[in-house]
């Protein structure tokens, strides 16, 4: 709440279908961070959480939106509060540069040829690494624009891992090739 002054619209970095994210700073001199809150009206946003947290503490890839903590707790009136703290990304999402929105100079945000294929390289990079190299294999399942997030280097990280999907080697089948969906 201390860093997000309150969950203040200023700081308001955008809602989505289980919560809102919003900018903030711990403390003094510290690099902005975000912070999702669930809403947990919302049907399915706590199991989206618990995913969220499952996959991204089995992540360590420089291309996956990096957690700092999670917090499950209760407010200030007494609600159930669940929120998620991450790297902020100066630089948004893909999709606020695919609609080419003004920044806040008012200047037209444009990608040249290879800051488009280096977006492209680290997204697949990401994936490779998800379903690859991960011990449990994982399906992002939600890869939009929206969930591609762009630091103030031009470097593409893959976030909201709500909806993924761990995949686990079927024991009963010798090839060792097929895979089967397991949710959380």
């Amino acid at each position: 709440m201390k860093a997000t002054d309150g969950f203040t619209s200023s700081n308001l970095i955008g809602v989505g279908s289980f919560g809102t994210l919003y900018k903030g700073i711990l403390s003094d001199g510290e690099k902005p961070i975000s912070i999702k809150v669930l809403n947990l009206e919302q049907i399915g946003s706590s199991k989206s959480f618990v995913t969220e947290c499952e996959a991204l503490r089995k992540t360590r890839h420089g291309n996956v939106l990096k957690i700092i903590t999670a917090c499950s707790s209760v407010n200030h009136a007494g609600d159930d509060f669940k929120a998620l703290v991450f790297e902020y990304m100066a630089n948004g999402s893909l999709e606020d540069w695919l609609h080419s929105r003004e920044d806040t100079s008012h200047q037209e945000r444009n990608l040249s040829l290879s800051q488009w294929l280096n977006i492209a390289i680290n997204v697949a990079c990401a994936l490779e690494y998800l379903h690859q190299h991960c011990e449990t294999p994982i399906v992002h399942c939600d890869l939009k624009p929206a969930n591609v997030l762009i630091n103030e280097d031009m470097t593409a990280h893959v976030g909201d891992f709500g909806l993924a999907k761990f995949l686990t080697v079927n024991s009963s089948n010798s090839d060792g090739g097929q895979t089967n969906s397991l949710s959380i």
